[in-house]
């Protein structure tokens, strides 16, 4: 994610989550650039007439976590994590109202292939993927957690193994065991 050392960035946390508003800017300031792309992972494939900016969804997610009792973080990459799981509720909240607003009463299943997309089809099949992981949560809460390193926080296989806990390898093998499990449980 950022060049800047692990430690500064983990003690502004700290500091931050304490309520130490001049950290909660530096950290801001420092991690802003990584959460506007994390923003954009997580927007991608939005239709481009949405209302919600990069700018805006970190704004929001930044707030909901350092507001919320998951916002003890013990690292950098739990914090990237955390931020990027409130991202994906946001985003899946987002999609539920479009869904409510626009639904009239047919159901229409896409494929994961389509190239283009409507707003709605996109916003069901976010929440597709959002019920395939609480699938997979009921079966293995660490490949969830992978899936949220990896796929929406964007770490690298060495972030995600040291965010996690465990080796690279173990990422290795759990990230293709959780995109089998993801595509099975997305078809049946």
């Amino acid at each position: 994610m950022t060049d800047r050392p692990t430690a500064e960035i983990t003690q502004l946390l700290f500091a931050s989550r304490g309520g130490d508003a001049e950290a909660m800017e530096a950290l801001l300031g420092m991690v802003y650039a990584d959460l506007r792309r994390l923003a954009g992972r997580q927007l991608r494939g939005e239709r481009s007439e949405q209302t919600l900016s990069a700018t805006a969804l970190v704004h929001e997610a930044y707030l909901r976590l350092m507001n919320s009792a998951e916002g003890d973080f013990n690292d950098r990459q739990h914090f990237f994590r955390l931020i990027a799981r409130a991202m994906r509720r946001i985003c899946v909240d987002r999609a539920r109202e479009r869904l409510a607003l626009k639904r009239q009463g047919s159901e229409h299943r896409t494929t994961w292939d389509d190239d283009k997309l409507s707003g709605e089809e996109q916003a069901g099949m976010l929440l597709e993927l959002e019920d395939a992981l609480e699938v997979l949560r009921a079966e293995n809460e660490s490949l969830v957690q992978l899936v949220e390193c990896r796929f929406f926080a964007g770490l690298t296989e060495d972030e995600t193994a040291e965010a996690l806990g465990c080796s690279r390898s173990t990422v290795q093998r759990d990230w293709t065991r959780a995109k089998k499990l993801l595509k099975e449980i997305l078809v049946s």
